[in-house]
């Protein structure tokens, strides 16, 4: 905690909770209900009048860890235009076509004539990008002008990704420089970050903005807690807070500029995917930051709610803590155990396995990768197609090789039941992975990888039987699950209803087929 404190731009720590205002104990009966409700919960740090109140990571996942934000990107997307606009690079009036006149076409567009900055910060622009885009492909630009219209600008709702993506398309071209060196000067460096965070980016070095973006629990904190102290941090004004109160009005559907309105419409959150958030409680001097891997997002905010603000907010400081905080933890994720060795291994050791390419997964563009599904679906450069597999066993576990396209990686998986890191490079993004094996039986042999920056784990079963070997994938959390919970939401995304029943179906009863197992054998 001390070491912490020392770091350049990092929050002050409370001693204990209820010095700043927060119950340790609806903090406690709040964890465990989330572990009742089977919530994975990767790290949670509470904040109030400044201090960090109670912070805790769920083993194997650390302070010093980024963790993947999904849709929080797109408020830190939403803050970047924000300091664009006072320094007079573009206006939430600006239109977005005069950013990029070689997409206009020579038959008037109406409809692209009146999309401004505002409609793609509130998501209200009107186009409808495909959920199924081929994100390698290099023209994303391309692809959001041709995509279809649903609606007039400013006449609807539509959650859509690319929206955000244009508005980093925009800053490049207005700034000249990228989001991530924009940002810099700007916000990271004000706010003590000093590690360049990483973003995910199109083939022409141009971030996501919808997606992508990786932080340390602390470095979304501090940007969450500049947020909540109107732009001022450590005294000196990083954001404008004039700024802060426009992207925090509800425009639609309970929808700012890229950020969510709160039930009591006094506070508000930046929101990801499986559940990242960094919610601002004005009202209460106070902000949550949660990482974690849930799809069902509205389960971990219903129990979010029913602590906090009521209960868990203390109306008067108390003088001593009412538990022991040290005692506040999840339990760790379980690695794989000890196991008895196999002879197997003299048998294949250092031999090269080749696989089978799958072509219903190469032709939906979703290659079989040891990152699953949701790790890489949005990426440009999507890793997959594992290949030129082999193994090397030693004392305490064995080294697993791997080609996925022009990647290849070696981790090391132990086998004695302790935890080891390996870095990794897979789809162009470099994450830290926790690796572990074991024999099930002679034949067969597990293998599980979580990168501990991402919100999902792999798991391979490999069974050897003479010169062929077959791999069955699995995921945590299931692949299924997540598909049969997204499926509810395709009608959003597609006004065909028959179109958007099939889709819909295919993701509730086809998911098998994008895990399924696969074969190979040894080179001759």
């Amino acid at each position: 905690m001390e070491n912490q404190v020392k770091m350049q731009g990092a929050i002050p720590r409370a001693d204990f909770p209820e010095q700043v205002g927060i119950s340790a104990v609806e903090v406690k009966h709040m964890m465990d209900e989330m572990e009742a409700l089977g919530i994975e919960t990767h790290s949670m740090m509470l904040i109030r009048h400044g201090k960090v109140a109670f912070e805790t990571w769920r083993a194997p996942y650390a302070p010093e860890l980024a963790h993947t934000m999904y849709s929080v990107s797109k408020a830190i997307t939403s803050l970047a235009v924000g300091l664009a606009v006072a320094e007079g690079f573009l206006t939430v009036d600006t239109k977005v076509i005069d950013i990029f006149p070689e997409y206009r076409p020579e038959e008037e567009d109406a409809r692209l004539e009146m999309l401004q900055i505002r409609h793609l910060l509130s998501m209200q622009s009107g186009k409808n990008v495909s959920i199924l885009s081929n994100k390698a492909a290099g023209d994303w630009a391309g692809q959001y002008f041709r995509s279809p219209w649903i609606f007039d600008p400013g006449d609807g709702f539509t959650y859509i990704n690319e929206n955000i993506y244009m508005l980093c398309a925009s800053l490049h071209r207005v700034t000249g420089v990228s989001v991530i060196d924009f940002l810099t000067p700007r916000l990271f460096g004000p706010l003590g970050i000093t590690r360049r965070p990483f973003w995910e980016t199109d083939e022409k070095g141009i971030e996501a903005g919808g997606w992508g973006l990786f932080l340390t629990t602390e470095e979304l904190a501090r940007i969450v807690l500049c947020c909540q102290q109107k732009g001022v941090y450590e005294g000196k004004q990083v954001l404008p807070a004039e700024w802060l109160e426009e992207a925090t009005v509800e425009r639609r559907s309970s929808y700012g500029y890229c950020f969510w309105l709160n039930e009591s419409a006094k506070n508000y959150r930046m929101d990801g995917m499986f559940s990242q958030f960094g919610m601002v409680f004005p009202e209460y001097d106070a902000c949550l930051i949660f990482t974690n891997s849930e799809i069902n997002e509205g389960k971990v905010l219903d129990c979010i709610w029913r602590y906090f603000p009521e209960k868990g907010f203390l109306k008067e400081n108390l003088d001593m803590p009412e538990i022991d905080t040290t005692l506040l933890a999840y339990p760790a994720i379980p690695s794989l155990p000890a196991k008895p060795r196999s002879e197997t291994e003299k048998r294949i050791e250092g031999r090269e396995i080749h696989f089978r390419r799958k072509k219903l997964l190469n032709l939906i563009r979703n290659p079989m990768s040891v990152l699953p599904l949701g790790v890489v679906y949005m990426s440009a450069n999507k890793a997959g197609n594992i290949d030129k597999l082999s193994f090397r066993f030693e004392a305490e576990g064995c080294k697993m090789r791997w080609s996925e396209g022009s990647e290849t990686n070696t981790v090391f998986c132990a086998m004695d039941g302790k935890e080891r890191r390996t870095p990794i490079l897979l789809g162009g993004i470099h994450f830290t992975a926790l690796c572990a094996a074991a024999w099930q039986d002679e034949d067969t042999l597990e293998v599980t990888i979580r990168p501990l920056e991402a919100v999902f784990g792999r798991t391979m079963v490999f069974r050897f039987r003479g010169k062929r070997v077959t791999m069955r994938p699995s995921s945590t959390p299931s692949s299924k699950f997540c598909m049969e919970f997204l499926a509810d939401g395709v009608p959003e995304f597609f006004p065909n209803k028959i179109l958007a029943a099939l889709i819909a179906w295919a993701m509730r009863n086809l998911t098998p087929l994008l895990e399924p197992t696969h074969k190979g054998k040894y080179e001759q």
